[in-house]
């Protein structure tokens, strides 16, 4: 098997002593090449070129904004009309070793979170021939009735509130701060009370319902969880699965109480979202989000800054990934700190 491992040396969790022993144990299965990234959109690049050669199998190694272009350099832009890519030829299998802070697309697959127990774990599911058939999601910015800049998504957009802490979380990596769930949380409580008076600006539309209005921020899914806070899972939409449609998630008020109720049961295991102020799908194929004025859109956690309009699309089936089978979950044959195989 021809496998490529494509490392963000600049992950939060990646380290050189890392990469090697990921890289080393690797190498004893697959015919192996490694690159790393360089730049912003290096690792598209890296995908695009992966599926071009004909490469059996993508390896990625660093967090999800990572995993996010090489998807989209695997699967090329996605049609404008239809729930399919304009990809050419076959697609190389993917497979994530976790290297990011937060690692959701990892940890929503049954990967192991630790990269030594990732890689271990791979090995084994490589070897046994298991992969798994996903569904992805996709966003395309409409501008005057035409659609362009079209991006996957691999478990979770949105705009408002998610996209504006992305932003500033991007602002403070440019500065060398580092990343961490205490500074996502920090800066998600600053984010809401600076822009809690402002008036909702967005609008939802879900597939061909009714037009709804005072929206002030809105999450898109196609997994469960929305993300995760340390260990705990942040579930907006606790039913979508990869197999599903899209999850939807918007909130008409900022009002304090509200919220806070909301936010406890995000964080609950034992309780769905449910509020009057919520507005909440699932499993849905398409949904529209129109901005009064410009708003900033996220997807999986890079900001990709501000649009009007919006198009989010489930596209069923769109990749294979190297992952345990969704009723099996996370392995546990492998224990943290152990070396690779």
């Amino acid at each position: 098997m021809r496998a490529i491992l494509i490392v963000n040396p600049h992950a939060t969790s990646t380290t050189p002593a890392g990469r090697d022993l990921v890289a080393h144990a690797l190498a004893s299965r697959v015919s192996l090449q490694v690159a790393q990234t360089t730049h912003r959109g290096h690792a598209t690049e890296l995908g695009r070129e992966a599926r071009r050669a004909g490469l059996d199998l993508v390896i990625v190694h660093g967090g999800d904004g990572t995993v996010n272009e090489v998807v989209n350099g695997l699967l090329g832009t996605p049609a404008p009309t239809s729930m399919q890519s304009v990809t050419v030829g076959p697609v190389p299998l993917l497979a994530v070793v976790p290297g990011g802070s937060a690692n959701v697309f990892a940890r929503s697959l049954g990967i192991e979170r630790d990269p030594v127990a990732a890689t271990n774990q791979l090995i084994d599911l490589i070897g046994a021939e298991q992969r798994r058939r996903i569904g992805l999601g996709y966003c395309v910015r409409v501008v005057d009735g035409r659609s362009d800049d079209r991006r996957w998504f691999l478990f979770n957009a949105g705009m408002g509130l998610d996209a504006d802490v992305c932003a500033a979380i991007d602002k403070g990596r440019r500065s060398g701060e580092p990343v961490s769930p205490s500074r996502y949380v920090r800066t998600a409580i600053a984010t809401f009370f600076r822009r809690k008076r402002a008036d909702p600006k967005l609008s939802v539309r879900v597939e061909d319902g009714p037009e709804e209005n005072g929206v002030h921020y809105v999450f898109v899914t196609n997994t469960d969880p929305w993300t995760y806070l340390n260990d705990r899972p942040v579930r907006t939409n606790p039913t979508t699965r990869f197999e599903t449609g899209l999850g939807v998630f918007g909130m008409r008020t900022t009002a304090v109480f509200p919220s806070l109720r909301v936010v406890a049961q995000l964080l609950s295991p034992s309780r769905e979202p449910s509020s009057s102020r919520l507005l909440r799908t699932d499993d849905t194929r398409c949904v529209v989000v129109r901005a009064s004025d410009p708003v900033g859109l996220q997807v999986d956690g890079d900001y990709l800054g501000e649009r009007t309009e919006v198009r989010f699309v489930s596209a069923p089936d769109a990749l294979d990934v190297v992952a345990p089978r969704a009723d099996l979950g996370v392995s546990n044959h492998a224990e943290t700190g152990t070396t690779p195989r």
